[in-house]
């Protein structure tokens, strides 16, 4: 049958998370080729048709200027409805909507932990878990998963456990991540670095994400790019370093700059010194040996 948009019921919108790409796909094919599926619905005396399954044709009817919408009419109660949709899309489930969905059938239905247990097929313990992720990931994060900003499985692994040792932070993060569109990957090296880090280091993370990520990976390559060098590369390279400081350090020092040290400072600097020279002395032993050898 065919419903008018004002007669539903979304009440249940904000259990699904969306997909922008999703989204715009299905906005063209309902823009060619119409309708193909109709909606979910559950008839309620008191609320309209209340909507089970079919929110993003409903969004995208509604950008298109629709003002109706083919449905089927499940004749059963709305808990079970509810119940029977979710057996029916599990594949596709993730962790954080089942949260969601236990959460409202506990809040709105009153249903125990056994009672959920029961209608899942779970145990207790897995039923308390997933409420659990409700409560420890601020309803700030949950609203950016919901939007498509932040993947869930991101927000499960990493910004969970970052939201249980620092909320404030976690969200932070999050809203400096929704206009990147991270991988899960870059939110794992996020939470990494954020967990490693120092405080100055932790504040870049919170604030430009994307800085650090840039680092990360130019560091990775750099990394990446020495892995691939001869050791006898390697070797030259260090050299023109070493040569290249100790040049920069004999033009950079002024006359006399030991003199202007206080004692503390001085006494410093001569150890520094003494164990530049023992190295470089060291080094060019090994150096003349390595010569007499070659002739």
């Amino acid at each position: 049958m065919e419903l008018e948009l004002h007669q539903l019921d979304l009440r249940y919108e904000g259990l699904r998370r969306r997909s922008p790409l999703r989204e715009r796909q299905l906005l063209a094919s309902l823009a060619e080729f119409g309708q193909q599926l109709p909606i979910v619905v559950v008839a309620q005396p008191d609320a309209g048709f209340v909507v089970i399954d079919g929110y993003k044709r409903v969004r995208a009817l509604r950008r298109l200027a629709h003002d109706r919408v083919r449905s089927t009419t499940w004749a059963v109660a709305e808990a079970e409805a509810l119940l029977l949709d979710r057996m029916m899309r599990c594949a596709g489930e993730n962790t954080l909507e089942q949260s969601w969905l236990l959460s409202e059938l506990q809040q709105r239905f009153a249903l125990s932990l056994e009672d959920l247990a029961r209608r899942f097929d779970r145990s207790k313990s897995w039923v308390s878990r997933r409420l659990a992720l409700t409560v420890e990931l601020p309803l700030a994060i949950q609203e950016q998963v919901r939007a498509g900003a932040i993947a869930a499985h991101a927000a499960m692994k990493y910004l969970v456990p970052l939201a249980r040792a620092n909320a404030a932070a976690a969200i932070r993060l999050s809203s400096a991540l929704c206009t990147l569109k991270p991988t899960t990957r870059q939110v794992g090296a996020l939470y990494a670095g954020w967990q490693s880090g120092t405080a100055r280091t932790r504040t870049l993370i919170e604030a430009t994400p994307q800085l650090y990520l840039r680092v990360q990976a130019q560091a990775t390559a750099a990394a990446a790019a020495a892995a691939q060098k001869s050791p006898l590369q390697q070797l030259l390279d260090d050299l023109k370093v070493l040569a290249g400081m100790a040049r920069r350090l004999r033009r950079s020092l002024p006359r006399g700059w030991i003199s202007q040290l206080a004692d503390a400072e001085r006494e410093e600097a001569e150890g520094l010194l003494r164990s530049t020279r023992a190295e470089l002395q060291a080094l060019l032993k090994r150096c003349d040996q390595e010569t007499d050898h070659a002739r």
